[in-house]
């Protein structure tokens, strides 16, 4: 399946396929796109009614001129730094949501989560998120809640606007990761206590008791890779900076 940025040719395909009465899904299975694309696509141009080919690859052109720096020497400005193509980076956000989607998380929690790590600074306030994301504050306040439970970011106190800012860092993976050894150290706990109440050589204590042994063994081994994967990083850190 084809990445990168829809030509002309594909949003004249959209709006062909829009005009026949297509779905969303048969209009990027005509054009072997990412369905998130032609989605993505349609909602920003003007919607199913209001999509325009011409319009939308003017649209896109004037995105990709703003996105552009001014000149400026290299005196002034170091080596040169890449500028993300708008388009490609939008689609790789939309990627990373429906890949966080896959591993439970709720659709709003994952474009959160998205939006954080591909912003440079890894930090955005509600405010920010809401603009970003088009969304309301309730439905970022919502997914906040979920992801701090899975402690995938942490709260930051902005001091120059008195705000709280949202925060991803390296081991924010860490943290969550560790959070879900816990629940199934908790699990395993709660099942082993369940197969003593009933009975181990009763068919449902033995159940019990096996759902135990393996959420031990899983929690255990977690843990074990989360904490050499910290060692390991700490290592190559060290030799870095030497």
């Amino acid at each position: 399946m084809p990445g990168g940025r829809l030509t002309r040719q594909d949003r004249e395909g959209i709006a062909d396929g829009l005009a026949d009465g297509l779905t969303y899904t048969e209009i990027a299975a005509r054009l072997d796109r990412p369905l998130s694309t032609v989605t993505r696509e349609v909602s920003r141009n003007g919607g199913p009614d209001g999509y325009r080919a011409d319009q939308a690859q003017q649209a896109t052109q004037d995105r990709a001129r703003r996105s552009r720096p001014g000149r400026q020497s290299s005196a002034d400005t170091g080596p040169a730094r890449r500028v993300a193509d708008p388009d490609a980076v939008q689609e790789l956000e939309d990627r990373f949501t429906d890949v966080m989607v896959g591993t439970g998380l709720s659709r709003m929690a994952a474009r959160v989560l998205s939006a954080l790590y591909l912003t440079d600074s890894g930090s955005l306030s509600a405010a920010e998120l809401v603009e970003r994301l088009k969304v309301s504050p309730a439905s970022v306040s919502k997914a906040i809640g979920q992801l701090e439970q899975q402690e995938l970011l942490r709260r930051e106190r902005d001091s120059h606007h008195r705000r709280e800012r949202y925060v991803i860092d390296a081991d924010a993976w860490f943290r969550g990761w560790t959070a879900s050894a816990r629940q199934n150290s908790a699990l395993a706990d709660f099942a082993h206590e369940g197969a003593e109440t009933l009975g181990a050589a009763s068919p449902a204590g033995g159940r019990l008791n096996d759902i135990g042994d393996f959420f031990q063994h899983v929690g255990q081994a977690m843990l074990h890779a989360a904490e050499q994967w910290r060692q390991d990083r700490t290592a190559r850190r060290t030799t870095e900076e030497l």
